[in-house]
């Protein structure tokens, strides 16, 4: 049995899924009953994650047909809560074009987690034996139906007896790192060590990192890579101390009609995420704050992106389009 509770799922015409908000201190479990309910856990970061996202936006299409709304709006009013995370059209798009969004909504859930699975097991031959692997943001079970991608590597690698321990960045401002993926990786039984954002270069320096893994919320057709805001630092770190970048991402998340990293629309955060630290002011009144939620890392930065149809290396552009050629090739008889 899973040592992390299911993300999210259908149960009884509600999707019920763990708030987020509230870990590491409380494991609590909320119900969205409407659309309304569901994209505001989507924009409160309830449930996040590009996988958790596209299986959210098919159960959300699930609810409007389940309380006989209309479709379309309601797949509008999803995808507009998280512009960047392209999971989330993905998922809408498909239960749209189901015949019965409840039932596809659920079988997504056991193809996301199969799905992330394969990707684990076809990365965790990158990560050295003892390795000391650095993350960044949460990309594991919470950010999926099940098992994730970048700690889905990590954590098939433990299962495969390498033993790696993490370096976990805090991930501000909403602290994915320390507070989401330090629980995964306890729970789970694998070595972390949570460490500030900023000590990712002294770490580097010192000779204590093997590889970076991290996973994305949108990867265009030339290998461009949008991911939490403070991913591009790591790359560049890496490539100056010559250490591996990977990036582990389901092909839901890339889009081949997306030429490059500037077509990718940056979500902006609100400025409270940065101006208060709990309930405390930290930030000056009458000083503006920016907030993206993403940033943008060149292709020519990551040394692989993993998905569950293969690993490829650059040059992406081709190697991408041949996987998703493929994917769609053995998926035509299941869908046709």
């Amino acid at each position: 049995m899973d040592r992390i509770p299911p993300t999210l799922e259908w149960r009884d015409g509600v999707v019920r899924l763990i708030d987020q908000r509230r870990l590491p201190a409380e494991l609590v479990f909320i119900d969205a009953a409407t659309v309304e309910d569901l994209c505001q856990a989507i924009s409160g970061l309830a449930v996040r994650g590009a996988p958790a996202l596209g299986v959210a936006g098919a159960m959300g299409v699930a609810l409007a047909v389940s309380l006989g709304q209309e479709v379309l709006a309601a797949g509008a009013q999803i995808v507009a809560t998280r512009p960047t995370a392209v999971n989330l059209k993905w998922g809408v798009e498909r239960a749209l074009a189901s015949p019965d969004p409840i039932a596809e909504a659920q079988a997504m859930v056991a193809e996301d987690i199969s799905c992330n699975r394969r990707l684990g097991a076809l990365g965790a031959g990158l990560l050295p034996e003892d390795g000391r692997i650095l993350t960044h943001c949460n990309a594991g079970s919470l950010a999926c139906a099940g098992y994730g991608t970048a700690i889905g590597v990590i954590r098939a690698a433990h299962e495969a007896g390498r033993r790696p321990s993490v370096w976990v960045d805090e991930t501000r401002p909403v602290l994915q790192g320390s507070r989401l993926t330090a629980w995964e990786l306890g729970r789970l039984g694998i070595p972390a060590t949570v460490v500030a954002d900023s000590a990712a270069g002294s770490l580097m320096a010192r000779g204590e990192v093997d590889a970076v893994i991290v996973g994305a919320d949108h990867i265009a057709a030339n290998g461009d890579v949008a991911n939490k805001v403070g991913t591009y630092s790591l790359a560049v770190l890496c490539r100056h101390h010559r250490i591996p970048f990977y990036v582990a991402a389901p092909m839901s998340t890339v889009d081949l009609d997306c030429p490059a990293g500037s077509s990718i629309p940056v979500e902006q955060r609100p400025a409270d995420e940065v101006s208060l630290s709990g309930d405390r002011r930290v930030v000056p009144d009458g000083i503006p704050v920016s907030n993206p939620a993403f940033d943008v890392t060149p292709a020519r930065l990551v040394s692989a992106i993993i998905t569950e149809e293969g690993v490829v290396r650059s040059p992406y552009k081709r190697a991408l389009a041949r996987l998703a050629k493929g994917r769609q090739t053995s998926s035509a008889p299941q869908h046709g």
